[in-house]
């Protein structure tokens, strides 16, 4: 138990730091947020959980499918609220998308042999 507080600990604490730094400057704050920082943390906690090669491969490839279709929402949001959207749909609308764009991927993934 001591180990799953910790690991949640550490999760949020960079998540902390990042909202904090994009607080005062968005730009950094961006650059913070798209490091693969959450991904390797996922990555080594996983080798620690099972020192496993193999699953940590498709650890590794499966991220780099999935954050395919995650990117248009970093497109969509911006332009809503441009556009004049309040924050709240725009967020939703975005999420929305992006879980679509993830059920494609999967039927996609699924049909050309892709184990995600």
């Amino acid at each position: 138990m001591l180990y799953l507080l910790v690991k949640a600990a550490v999760s949020g604490v960079l998540i902390a730091v990042i909202s904090e730094v994009a607080r005062k400057n968005p730009g950094w704050g961006g650059l913070l947020a798209s490091l693969p920082l959450v991904s390797l943390i996922a990555i080594v906690w996983l080798w620690r959980d099972t020192h496993d090669p193999q699953r940590v491969a498709e650890q590794a490839i499966s991220t780099f499918w999935f954050v395919l279709p995650s990117l248009p929402l970093f497109l969509i949001l911006p332009l809503l609220i441009r556009a004049g959207w309040g924050f709240w749909p725009a967020i939703l609308l975005s999420v929305v998308a992006t879980l679509g764009l993830y059920a494609a991927m999967i039927a996609l993934s699924a049909r050309v042999g892709l184990r995600l």
